[in-house]
C-alpha cells in the first residue's frame, strides 16, 4: 500500500511544477503583451502632439502673419494641450518670420 501512496505524491508534485512553469508562461506572455500596448499608445500619442504642434504653428502664422513666440503663446491662444508630466516640447524661437525649431522629448520613469 505504501508503494503506490509514494507514487503518488512524486506524479503530484510533477503536477505542481508543470502547472506553476505553465502559470509563468502565461503570466511573460501577457506581460509583453501589455507592454508592447503600451509603447505603441506612447508613440501615437507623440505623433498626435507633432500633428497638433505643426497645425497650432501653422495657423497661427497664417492668422497673425508671425509664428508665435513661445509654446505657452500656442497653449493661451490656439488651445494646445499635452500631457507635459509624459513629454518635454523645447521651442526654440529664430525670429517671427522665421519657422521655430520644436523637439519633443518623451521623459522617462
Amino acid at each position: 500500500m505504501a508503494r503506490f501512496q509514494y507514487g503518488k505524491k512524486k506524479h503530484t508534485y510533477r503536477k505542481f511544477v508543470l502547472s506553476a512553469v505553465v502559470f509563468v508562461v502565461i503570466a511573460g506572455a501577457f506581460y509583453q503583451g501589455i507592454q508592447s500596448l503600451s509603447s505603441g499608445t506612447k508613440k501615437r500619442q507623440r505623433e498626435s502632439l507633432e500633428n497638433a504642434l505643426t497645425r497650432s504653428i501653422t495657423y497661427c502664422y497664417t492668422v497673425e502673419g508671425t509664428y508665435p513666440e513661445s509654446l505657452d503663446y500656442l497653449k493661451e491662444h490656439y488651445g494646445l494641450m499635452y500631457d507635459e508630466d509624459l513629454f518635454f516640447v523645447d521651442y526654440q524661437v529664430t525670429g517671427s518670420n522665421i519657422l521655430p525649431d520644436v523637439t519633443i522629448i518623451e521623459k522617462g520613469g
